[in-house]
């Protein structure tokens, strides 16, 4: 289906059926209710105009370009526009009064101005004022509606008084607050109205409601306005600039919308709209949806910022307060995998038994099946598809088979065979090989579904096969419960539970099993694996290399994203081989990632780790330095427990660092007390464990002089692993201990 272009005067129709592609952020034409100028940025010359000026400001179009803003506005706004555009406070409202004998439906009077930048060309922007006619958030007012979300502890008690303040300023019939999940469907979250309307809250729409283009423009220009939904558009003048470019109105608030949108809105009986982006982390998380439905309806520019503002607060609490609940959870968790592994190492059955039947192990990851293989042992519990689906989902799956959990939330794009099995939607898989795995599964999402197109009759499409016949009403009466072959996300610090589970078990598989020693050697590679991770603007190069008469030891090495900017890199040494101070070195490395990733300072987490030790490994010790990088600022907070101390070097040599030292891990006692360097560019820092230094008849003092000879003014900007090889090489080190080394760069 096709319409006329009276929605986009700059190109000759529009294809309804293909609202994904449509330039909407160059219509060529901008809403009536204000006038719009494009100036040259040098000289401050009109070189494009709406075709409403002379409505508006009593100089037709053709006049205007070329002219001066202050033959087009008169000097004393001219003046104020040029101080807006030198202090250069983008979109802050500006109040003029245009003079009175200049002609023009504006004359006289008092309006609202808008400037901003648009590629080479300043724009400038001015319509009478809306009502309501607020005033501009004092700090006290600003302050009382920060104070009033913000004493909401939950994301929905937040959005729903942001809702309730957003409605109170703008005053639109309808305020909604309109979430994302991760597939872009929408679901009204929250909700303000008129109390004679019916409620919109809990609905859900498909993604296609906002397509992609639009989101990307929601995320760039915080506020949208469309004053009038049947408003007859007005055409810039020329339509493109002088280089053959239409002008690109993506921060414009005159920007006409998409004739798509107009008509989905008009389905709906809304005479108005206004929207204010929710983002986070440069991602659109949500919008805050207004509508009217008793004819137009503009609120002034002062209102519209207010409300942007709310929405900008809003974004960071939310943002806090799911960050809050994911280390919340991921608490919770840790205390649960606490309860699990404590009861399976006292439980009488067999260690796989033991595992799968314990209470807690389906709400550990929130999953509702659980299957278990280990060599000939198969076991399940929850609702799992059958031996040869469950197999298929490892085989999909391969890189969780090297000690790293993997998830998916979409099986059936895996393995396309499950697509009708609504009890395995998601997975998430850990193990070590094809014959040794440890399975969670989640079902199906079935979300409710709702859609207000087309009045007409007619499919839409939703994907995943799955359509919508849709009822010839204007209203929302085309429901249906959609499977969408998805599962519920897995939260990121399920993956931490699934690899401290199975170092847990791994290690109680060493005291139970008769092949203690090859199975303690698949755990110490499966927990340290082979290829360091990659972070972005940070090099790393780690090497392990066993002492040559004990093929197991307490070695470790770690490296975990704290949160999103900071990362925490670890080495660590559990004193004595062979089994048991591999199984220790596992829950010990397991713990000390637990309490960084659960939000403990770095001190803290080496202080709750010495206690660890003394309650639950009886006289095990060890030692551990931990260095928490900011990777915004290069600044290295530095912890360590009875351990060597780290090389730090700047882009020219070594920087003299002296990091404090705890006593050993285990002992029960002491505190720590972190040590900050900030790196330059170009700087770098090797951790190590003492079998790099320790040589029997060998001063202590002579090792570590020989160790900085050495390494010499550090890696430069030459290969990492290069440099890392040669201090391993020329290492004082004798052989008789395990050797672990972690060197990371700043590029």
């Amino acid at each position: 289906m096709t319409a006329s272009a009276s929605h986009t005067p700059a190109y000759p129709a529009v294809d309804l059926s293909t609202c994904d592609r449509e330039p909407i952020h160059v219509p060529g034409a901008i809403q009536p209710h204000g006038v719009l100028l494009a100036l040259d940025e040098e000289t401050h010359r009109v070189v494009m105009t709406s075709a409403n000026s002379g409505t508006m400001l009593g100089i037709e179009a053709d006049d205007a370009l070329g002219r001066t803003l202050a033959e087009v506005l008169g000097e004393p706004v001219a003046a104020q526009v040029r101080d807006r555009i030198e202090e250069w406070a983008v979109h802050e409202p500006l109040v003029v009064v245009l003079e009175g004998g200049r002609g023009g439906r504006l004359a006289g009077e008092e309006v609202d101005v808008v400037v901003h930048r648009s590629g080479r060309r300043i724009v400038v922007e001015l319509e009478t004022f809306g009502r309501p006619r607020s005033t501009l958030l004092s700090y006290q007012s600003a302050r009382s509606a920060m104070a009033r979300l913000s004493s909401h502890a939950t994301v929905d008690d937040l959005v729903a008084q942001l809702a309730v303040e957003v409605r109170a300023l703008t005053e639109f019939d309808r305020v909604m607050v309109y979430r994302f999940d991760r597939h872009w469907n929408g679901e009204v979250v929250a909700e303000q109205k008129r109390d004679d309307l019916d409620s919109f809250l809990g609905l859900h729409y498909p993604a296609s409601d906002i397509p992609a283009q639009a989101r990307r423009l929601y995320t760039l220009n915080w506020t949208r306005l469309i004053a009038d939904v049947d408003y007859e558009p007005v055409r810039l003048h020329p339509v493109v600039d002088d280089d053959g470019a239409p002008l690109d109105l993506t921060h414009s608030t005159l920007r006409s919308v998409s004739p798509i949108h107009l008509e989905y809105l008009g389905n709906m009986g809304v005479t108005a709209s206004m929207s204010v982006s929710l983002v986070i982390d440069d991602e659109l998380w949500g919008l805050i949806a207004c509508h009217h439905y008793s004819g137009s309806h503009r609120p002034a520019q002062d209102a519209r910022a207010a409300a942007s503002f709310l929405g900008q607060v809003a974004s960071a609490q939310i943002a806090d307060r799911e960050r809050a609940d994911a280390r919340e959870a991921a608490l919770l968790a840790r205390d649960a995998l606490a309860r699990v592994t404590t009861r399976i190492a006292a439980s009488p059955e067999q260690t796989f038994e033991a595992i799968v039947s314990d209470p807690e192990l389906l709400r550990l990851v929130g999953a509702t099946g659980v299957a278990l293989r280990y060599d000939d042992a198969y076991v399940t519990a929850g609702a799992v598809p059958d031996p040869a689906d469950v197999q298929r989902i490892v085989a999909a799956m391969p890189d969780g088979l090297d000690g790293v959990p993997v998830t998916t939330d979409h099986l059936a794009g895996l393995v396309p065979e499950l697509a009708t099995t609504p009890s395995a939607a998601g997975a998430l898989v850990i193990g070590s090989s094809p014959e040794r795995w440890l399975v969670w599964l989640r079902p199906e999402l079935v979300e409710m579904v709702s859609w207000g197109g087309d009045p007409d009759e007619k499919e839409v499409a939703l994907g995943d096969d799955d359509t919508v016949r849709l009822s010839p009403r204007r209203s929302f009466d085309a429901w249906r419960e959609v499977v969408r072959g998805h599962s519920r996300p897995w939260e990121p610090w399920v993956e931490d539970v699934a690899t401290g589970l199975r170092a847990h078990v791994n290690g109680l598989l060493l005291q139970r099993s008769r092949e203690q020693i090859a199975l303690a050697e698949s755990l110490q590679r499966s927990v340290l694996p082979p290829r360091p991770p990659q972070f972005p603007g940070i090099d790393l190069a780690v090497r392990y290399l066993p002492a040559s008469e004990h093929q197991l030891g307490g070695d470790w090495w770690d490296a975990v994203a704290v949160d999103d900017q900071r990362l925490a890199f670890v080495v660590g040494d559990v004193a004595g081989h062979g089994v048991g101070a591999a199984a220790a070195m596992t829950q010990v490395r397991t713990a000390l990632r637990a309490y960084l990733y659960g939000g403990a300072t770095t001190p803290a987490a080496l202080d709750l780790l010495d206690h660890l030790v003394a309650e639950m490994l009886g006289e095990q010790v060890a030692t551990a330095v931990v260095a928490v990088v900011d990777r915004g600022t290069r600044r290295v907070e530095l912890c360590s427990a009875g351990h060597p101390q780290p090389l730090v070097f700047g882009p020219d040599g070594p920087i003299d660092v002296a990091v404090a030292q705890r006593p050993l891990l285990g002992l029960g006692s002491g505190t720590s007390t972190g040590t900050v360097v900030e790196l330059p560019p170009g700087g770098s820092l090797l951790l190590y464990t003492d079998g790099l230094v320790e040589r029997r008849g060998t001063d202590l003092a002579e090792s570590l002089r020989q160790l900085r000879a050495t390494a010499g003014a550090g890696p430069g900007d030459g290969p990492l692993d290069g440099w890392v090889e040669s201090v391993l090489r020329g290492a004082p080190g004798g052989g008789d201990d395990d050797t672990t080394l972690l060197a990371l760069r700043f590029p």
